[in-house]
């Protein structure tokens, strides 16, 4: 399993890019971490290479020309039907299919690990994008309530306002009737 280091006590812990996939470091794989696992798996993953195949076809190559074409019999260690060759075919054989399955099982380990940590992941997106959802809804709720009582407001200073017209022209008319009436005695 890959391992990553934790954030550093000084960073956000969110900040972290596989925070994720913290929680899954101490799970070592099934084979474990130690020398003979590493080695092997390495060792099954170039059975794949193109290095491994055309050297591979280059050894083979060689050993029946030397065994077909060779002058004398000292040179002949593995004449037709080539057993020595399929005894070592039969080796790597018995020693390939179990690394390759090492490699496999290891890496779907990695795998697995991996996909818990994206579900994860995915799931805390959706919780903060509810979250998100929930705020927004309340904010709006907010500023249409802000709106009403602002609505409230308006409607309430324009009757204020109307009431200190009326208030100002029936006082206009009083003091202009009082002074008609003290100028006309």
């Amino acid at each position: 399993m890959e391992t990553s280091t934790p954030p550093s006590s000084g960073s956000k812990p969110d900040a972290h890019h596989l925070r994720f996939h913290l929680p899954h470091v101490h799970l070592g794989p099934v084979f474990g971490n130690d020398w003979f696992a590493l080695k092997a798996e390495a060792f099954a993953r170039f059975f794949g290479t193109p290095v491994f195949l055309v050297g591979q076809t280059a050894i083979v190559t060689v050993w029946i020309i030397i065994n077909v074409l060779a002058l004398t019999s000292k040179w002949r260690f593995d004449e037709y039907p080539f057993i020595l060759l399929n005894l070592a075919f039969s080796l790597q054989a018995a020693y390939a299919a179990p690394l390759i399955l090492l490699a496999q099982t290891r890496q779907a380990d990695r795998d697995k690990a991996h996909s818990e940590a994206d579900a994860a992941h995915r799931e805390d997106l959706a919780r903060a994008s509810a979250e998100r959802q929930g705020l927004a809804a309340r904010q709006t709720a907010q500023l249409v309530e802000l709106m009403d009582q602002n609505t409230r407001l308006t409607e309430v200073t324009h009757e204020l306002s109307k009431r200190i017209e009326m208030l100002t022209a029936e006082m206009h008319a009083r003091v202009v009737q009082k002074a008609e009436d003290s100028a006309g005695k």
